[in-house]
């Protein structure tokens, strides 16, 4: 199975849509791949409700600050992604499968889980996305940590 990366493209006059690119992976990257869900709803009115709420002070997602600075994805985020030695893809709230809703409904979002190829585990909680401040750097310690790599 080929590791994926997903792009957001907004035509103009269009609503969100998603781009799927594959790329080619060094070894076999796609087993115990990283699922991280966002702690928000995909699409205009999903980002719009989030960024709404995080002016506010009632929205918080603490994947959404390691991944992104206010305005762009972080070039970090990026380059990370690129080096891990598992491929992570980003999903929001709305974009999960039956089964990973499940695992999220049952401990709760912002969450990094790992595809057991029989189903998903959660790797890191919110609480674990808080310790890192929003560090793409301390992210990827942490993240190495739990996978022993």
């Amino acid at each position: 199975m080929p590791a994926f990366v997903v792009a957001p493209v907004r035509p103009v006059g269009h609503a969100q849509t998603v781009k799927r690119t594959q790329i080619p992976a060094p070894g076999d990257r796609t087993r115990g791949r990283l699922i991280g869900v966002y702690n928000a709803n995909g699409g205009l009115i999903g980002e719009a409700a989030y960024l709404i709420g995080k002016i506010l002070g009632t929205a918080h997602c603490a994947l959404c600050d390691i991944t992104h600075s206010p305005v762009r994805r972080k070039k970090e985020w990026g380059e990370l992604a690129r080096r891990l030695p598992v491929s992570i893809e980003l999903k929001h709230l709305d974009e999960l499968t039956g089964a990973q809703r499940s695992v999220v409904d049952a401990g709760g979002a912002p969450v990094v889980l790992r595809d057991t190829g029989s189903g998903y585990e959660v790797l890191l909680d919110a609480g674990d996305l808080d310790s890192v401040g929003g560090d793409v750097a301390g992210f990827e310690r942490l993240l190495l940590d739990r996978l022993g790599s």
